[in-house]
């Protein structure tokens, strides 16, 4: 009777102490505190301080064992351990600590996802135990845990030793659930049903950030993000071990609902770029139809603008907007319809993207929700530091971020008004525009104060605008009816290498000793090299405008910049310093030959990217190779119409840099596929980036163009018309741009205009469709070795042919062996016959699917040797 007596009484107890800790956390889970006395004046930025700072909650520390969170395919279990929750936003649990013993179970739905997952961590699913965890979250989470809670008499103890952690983590998520709350703020002047669709956060909105100490993998993050392009995404701020550089590897990063990313890791979400990374999925709601831009420019560093952006709502609902900004930049006034409105400049977190872009944060909150169909004007004011000096009149423009508030790349009208120095020159993307009707275009409007205004507005919508500022000298060149402007100055930047100096012995055997002569080499005079430069863009124009259709602009200008990378502009084109060297400049510097090469093709390359990048711009991340590898190539190829040799080195470089090995013992290969774009950038490969989308990206489009004239000189119907601006590559090139420009492409879209007039001797098990090279190609990393064995000779019958004459040839058999490569890629294989004294002649191309593949073709008479790819036009590796 005892024994029941006493287990009676502990099931009691039991069920009092559940009962308090369920009342403990009801009181705190869709609770709403009482109306303030007096709303404070920003309502938005007292919410994200409070956000941001949120602290443990000494009330809510208790005991959890056998609890699990689960979101769509993140499995976060707290097998035993303590738990404190976060005090009250806006009376809402946003957070809490754990300590103890738990487990995170992710499982990548795709070879790509899986592959990179196992690239950082070792493993292919991502299956680690934690010590620490600090969660934060927008949604029930609290209450998904309440049953498995328990309460703990360490509450002081547990808040001591993790409170200050846990406020310190606050800060990263803190814009996120900015954007979550932000809807629930007060609004004056709103109907009662307004306010009840103001009174909860968005149904469709659920967010959760576990930052976890692994065992194993040390701090690492997991997210989940209802609204963002991609909902799943794992991965860890690194530094690179031989570089110092912080980076932010990520893991793995999908949308388990999307079959493009589940199957064959090819996203096709509304994700743009660069849409700043707090707001993903957030950016197609509200659209900027147009920029209208003052700026004062005051060299050498400081800019000052007014910013009009015009936009359009086309998904209601949002309470707030975020914007890039450089982070040299800082906000003075944001206004909306003339009326200011609430702002906050929120830092990047370092390591991100976004961080290496020089940009941050800027949200910009509305007085109510926005509605679907409305327009809205908001003008920023702003100034700062963007500008930076480089010596002989040169200035980094647009190294230090972005000089204008945007939500990505997204196609809009400009209009740009700058007022600067008169001893400087700037030119800007758009076509000159007089600054007003009294003032003619050829005369720069002049004030007072000396400074001089011009205008530069754009002739189509755009991606993007930038401006250049130098102490130019111009000269110009026409491609039919195109204007090509280049402008340089009359030096170098000031840690432009310089060239050594040479020392030239006495003659031997002079009668009189000799001396030494030394002589010292001139700085670059890039001013002297300008036309070589013009002429040369003029050229890739003309070439590009036959192949690709007419050049999307009216002008184009080259401008000079210090440092070594170049970047086009639609219409505008920055060019390092190292473009307008000449040939005994940059012998003098001993480059290679190739680097000399890769050089000269610079104005070429960013040339392209008027049709490429600027005119059709890419649709996500993932498809953002295309623009690097297609700009590339078209370079690549007025290189290799002028210089074949020269050619087949540079393609022979970009295949021995993808297996060089660094430090670490990996090769560049390795970091993976073109469709991961800027993930690629990691602390693992701090030139992945580079060496796959311009190496492989160019390759994988060499391959597709030889594949189809290959497939096309098969047919007897394409004889005669697959080369010049008449081959199918060319062809297809011609259809996406009248199909898509002014618009995104994806990767699927991109080769399904190539499959439309597929040669039979390309369609893989007798489909029109190129999704193994897709699949095996695109979204894989092999170079695969290819071999033959078992080749035969039989001699074919002597027959009398169609026009009643002689005929006879050979059958040859044999198989085709693919080594280092996955199982199940397939690559179209090109067959030559050998016979003696004669150029190796196509026998036809032949599907490697795995392993071992045979064959049998047809062949000349006289064959006595067969051979794979003697043209070297598949990625393979090297010999």
């Amino acid at each position: 009777m005892t024994k029941v007596l006493l287990k009676v009484l502990m099931q009691v107890l039991m069920k009092k102490r559940a009962l308090r800790v369920a009342a403990a956390i009801g009181l705190t889970i869709g609770a709403w505190p009482a109306a303030a006395a007096s709303a404070p004046e920003k309502p938005a930025e007292a919410l994200y301080l409070q956000l941001r700072r949120v602290g443990l909650d000494p009330a809510r520390v208790y005991q959890v064992r056998g609890a699990s969170l689960d979101r769509s395919a993140v499995h976060i279990s707290l097998e035993d351990g303590t738990i404190a929750f976060t005090q009250d936003v806006m009376g809402r649990i946003t957070g809490a600590f754990f300590a103890g013993d738990g487990e995170v179970l992710l499982t990548p739905p795709s070879t790509v996802e899986r592959s990179s997952m196992s690239l950082f961590t070792g493993m292919a699913i991502l299956e680690e135990h934690f010590a620490t965890a600090y969660f934060r979250f927008n949604d029930d989470a609290a209450a998904e845990l309440r049953p498995d809670l328990r309460a703990t008499d360490n509450q002081k103890e547990f808040v001591e030793n993790w409170g200050a952690t846990a406020q310190n983590l606050a800060n990263a998520d803190a814009m996120r659930l900015l954007l979550t709350f932000s809807r629930m703020l007060p609004v004056t002047g709103t109907t009662s049903a307004e306010q009840a669709d103001q009174a909860e956060p968005d149904a469709k909105d659920r967010f959760l950030h576990a930052r976890l100490q692994g065992t194993k993998l040390g701090v690492f993050d997991v997210y989940f993000d209802s609204t963002a392009g991609e909902q799943v995404q794992a991965g860890q701020a690194k530094t690179a071990d031989h570089h110092g550089d912080l980076y932010y590897n990520v893991w793995t990063s999908f949308s388990p609902t999307d079959p493009s990313t589940a199957h064959n890791g090819s996203a096709q979400t509304k994700l743009e770029r660069p849409v700043p990374e707090n707001e993903r999925g957030h950016e197609s709601q509200i659209e900027v139809r147009r920029y209208t831009i003052t700026t004062e420019v005051r060299p050498p560093k400081d800019i000052h603008a007014r910013a009009r952006l015009q936009c359009d709502v086309r998904e209601g609902g949002a309470r707030m907007l975020l914007f890039e900004l450089s982070r040299f930049l800082q906000i003075e006034s944001v206004t909306l319809e003339g009326q200011p409105v609430e702002f906050i400049h929120n830092p990047a977190v370092e390591g991100t993207e976004l961080s290496r872009r020089g940009n941050d944060v800027v949200a910009v909150m509305l007085p109510r929700l926005a509605r679907a169909g409305q327009k809205l004007d908001l003008e920023f004011v702003y100034g700062g530091e963007v500008l930076a000096e480089a010596g002989s009149g040169l200035l980094y423009v647009g190294a230090r971020g972005t000089w204008y508030p945007n939500r990505g790349m997204a196609m809009a009208d400009f209009d740009l008004e700058f007022d600067y120095p008169q001893d400087w020159t700037l030119v800007a993307t758009g076509k000159p525009t007089p600054v007003s009707p009294a003032v003619p275009l050829a005369m720069m409007a002049v004030k007072a104060n000396g400074q001089q205004t011009s205008r530069w507005v754009s002739e189509r919508p755009i991606p993007l605008a930038g401006f250049n500022l130098g102490k130019y000298r111009m000269v110009t060149t026409q491609a039919g009816d195109v204007t090509v402007e280049t402008y340089a100055t009359t030096g170098v930047e000031r840690d432009f290498p310089a060239p050594p100096v040479e020392v030239v012995e006495p003659p031997s055997g002079a009668t009189t000793p000799g001396r030494r002569e030394l002589i010292v080499p001139d700085r670059p005079s890039p001013v002297q090299n300008e036309v070589t430069v013009g002429a040369a863009a003029a050229r890739a124009i003309q070439y590009y405008a036959e192949r690709f259709g007419p050049y999307p602009y009216s002008q184009l200008a080259l401008t000079q910049m210090p440092g070594r990378d170049s970047q086009g502009w639609p219409g505008l084109v920055f060019l390092s310093s190292y473009a307008f060297l000449n040939q005994q400049e940059r012998e003098q510097l001993h480059y290679e030959p190739y680097k000399i090469l890769l050089q000269q093709s610079i104005p070429a390359h960013e040339t392209a990217h008027q049709w490429w990048g600027d005119l059709i711009s890419w649709n996500s991340y993932r498809d953002q190779w295309f623009s690097e590898g297609l700009a590339n190539y078209c370079a690549m190829m007025m290189l290799q119409e002028k210089n074949p040799a020269g050619f087949r080195e540079i393609m022979g470089i970009y295949r021995r840099d993808l297996v060089k090995k660094n430090e670490d013992g990996m090769s560049a290969m390795d970091a993976g596929p073109v469709t991961l774009g800027p993930r690629l950038l990691s602390s693992r490969f701090p030139q992945g980036y580079e060496a796959i989308l311009y190496g492989r990206g160019t390759w994988l489009f060499h391959m597709l163009r030889t594949m189809l004239k290959d497939a096309a000189m098969q047919q007897a119907s394409r004889k005669g018309q697959s080369s010049g601006t008449d081959e199918p590559f060319v062809r297809a090139l011609r259809k996406i741009r009248e199909r898509y420009e002014g618009k995104a492409i994806s990767t699927r879209e991109l080769l399904d205009v190539f499959a439309e007039d597929l040669p039979p001797a390309l369609r893989y098990e007798g489909k029109s469709s190129l999704d193994w090279f897709l699949e095996g190609w695109i979204n894989g990393t092999a170079l695969p070795r290819l071999e033959l064995k078992a080749v035969k000779f039989t001699a074919k019958g002597a027959g009398s042919g169609a026009s009643g004459t002689v005929v006879s040839g050979t059958i040859v058999t044999g198989t085709i062996m693919q080594k280092d490569a996955p199982q199940d890629l397939v690559t179209s294989v090109p067959v030559y016959a050998v016979i003696a004294g004669k150029q190796p002649v196509l026998l036809g191309r032949v599907f490697a699917d795995g392993e071992e593949s045979s064959f049998r073709l047809p062949a000349p008479a006289g064959t006595n040797k067969i051979v794979l790819d003697p043209n070297e036009t598949i990625l393979t590796s090297p010999k």
